[in-house]
């Protein structure tokens, strides 16, 4: 039975997998393809981003970057709905990656969007720089562990990122990630934002405790003394 279970989950579902035609979703105007296995929620609760920063006055922001991008269903309906001139993505799985690179040709935007594949922030050329940032990141500590969308053992990916962000980010940058309070609070993050040079400038939609179910909740950061526009304030 374990040789016929190792078969079968290590072999013939992911061959199964990347055999099965892709989906696609038109966001904001643009068609976006992916696969059903690649979705950590950006497809669904990760489209609150835009009303959100819509209903905080944003303007449209120079560069954005989505983190752990997955199809980038987040970053190409901000794309979409005017909310960015330019889009980059990253995310470390390859199958993501050439979803992302797919809808770039599907909707001509080659000279809109850059894409990569990156281990976190590792492999993102040193000339990227940032207005925006955002991210339905993984949600979870003690959960879903061997689920690259949803677990993030000891919060290392978070750290990491916080911790090699600051080169990145413009000065007047903003962070905006979308976390979920039956993971985690804005406490969970609060020191590493801090030891990492960041700071945390608003949040919305959190409980101060864990929550029983998923409730979706912003927190926005910006790096300590810089002086972020009035929407992120």
């Amino acid at each position: 039975m374990g040789v016929l279970h190792t078969i079968e989950h290590g072999f013939l579902r992911p061959v199964l997998r990347r055999m099965r035609p892709a989906k696609r979703v038109v966001l904001g105007g643009i068609t976006v393809e992916y696969k059903s296995e690649l979705d950590g929620g950006g497809i669904d609760f990760g489209q609150a981003f835009i009303p959100f920063l819509l209903s905080r006055g944003m303007p449209k922001q120079p560069r954005l970057f989505e983190w752990c991008a997955g199809p980038a269903f987040i970053g190409f309906s901000m794309l979409g709905h005017g909310l960015c001139e330019t889009l980059c993505l990253a995310d470390i799985n390859p199958a993501a990656v050439d979803c992302c690179k797919n809808t770039v040709k599907l909707n001509h935007l080659e000279n809109r969007v850059s894409v990569y594949e990156s281990n976190n922030l590792r492999s993102i050329p040193k000339s990227e720089r940032w207005n925006l940032v955002v991210s339905n990141p993984p949600h979870f500590i003690d959960q879903y562990e061997g689920d690259i969308r949803a677990h993030d053992p000891d919060w290392a990916i978070h750290r990491e990122f916080f911790n090699t962000i600051h080169p990145h980010l413009a000065d007047d940058g903003v962070i905006v990630l979308q976390e979920n309070n039956r993971g985690s609070t804005v406490d969970t993050f609060r020191e590493m934002i801090d030891a990492a040079g960041l700071k945390i400038v608003f949040t919305h939609g959190d409980h101060k405790e864990l929550t029983r179910e998923s409730v979706f909740y912003f927190i926005g950061i910006a790096k300590k003394g810089a002086e972020v526009s009035a929407w992120a304030s």
